[in-house]
């Protein structure tokens, strides 16, 4: 075993030599693999600080430890507990999920792992069952992996935490968001998630984190969290790569 680690460790040497580690964005070196550069890093608008409590959207103010809503979710009723995000859809971090979604760039779902993970300590409990917001088969098929699944496996990798990657099913094909405006963002969702019944003694009574890329209105994550709910589960919390902000 400790030849067969030792013989590991040399080849990754060997590979990190001929192929340093360069940044996921601009492929700047860097010193290490799936990260970031440091200009890059500051290009890319992470949450810190005070943040809703149900959406994660940065708010104004010193986190204190008392939860706090933003203007959405004080007059918007969502299906979840808590709900967090790593960072703002915009600038590089809205290049980082597109080229996620669009691009075949899985080293960027790897990347996100400790970020999510940074992002949802607030949120994290012990026993937790982390789940990626489901595809329909269609969609799949066409892109021929799920972006959520990625992020939330990485996180599950990062927190140390179970993961079911098909635990949530898009039991019909909808079309895009994109141009919905909120309204019809949720009645195009209402209805479109479901727990997989071979999965559902998974989820009865534990406390469960969906995992999506990009949260815009939140009906994605109500259609899921509502699924989560039907089955069982004791709480429900959320967290996306990315949160749309009014102020972005």
């Amino acid at each position: 075993m400790g030849q067969t680690r030792m013989l590991q460790a040399g080849l990754q040497s060997i590979l990190s030599l001929a192929y340093p580690p360069q940044c996921i964005s601009c492929e700047t070196m860097t010193e290490r693999p799936f990260a970031l550069c440091a200009g890059c890093w500051s290009k890319t608008p992470f949450i810190v600080g005070l943040a809703c409590d149900k959406c994660g959207t940065p708010l104004p103010g010193e986190d204190d430890g008392r939860p706090e809503l933003c203007d959405d979710c004080l007059a918007t009723e969502r299906p979840w507990d808590r709900g967090r995000a790593a960072m703002i859809y915009r600038d590089n971090a809205r290049d980082l999920v597109l080229a996620l979604k669009h691009a075949d760039r899985l080293e960027i779902g790897r990347a996100a792992g400790p970020w999510l993970f940074a992002a949802a300590r607030p949120i994290l409990v012990p026993g937790v069952l982390i789940a990626p917001v489901p595809l329909h088969r269609q969609r799949y098929f066409r892109r021929t992996y799920n972006q959520s699944a990625i992020l939330a496996g990485a996180l599950a990798r990062a927190a140390g935490a179970e993961w079911c990657p098909d635990l949530l099913l898009r039991s019909r094909a909808t079309p895009s968001q994109e141009g919905r405006d909120r309204d019809a963002r949720f009645v195009n969702l209402a209805g479109a998630v479901r727990t997989n019944p071979r999965r559902a003694d998974r989820v009865a009574g534990r406390d469960l984190l969906i995992v999506d890329d990009v949260m815009t209105s939140g009906a994605t994550f109500s259609a899921a969290a509502e699924a989560g709910r039907a089955a069982g589960a004791g709480s429900v919390s959320v967290l996306a790569l990315a949160r749309v902000a009014k102020d972005a």
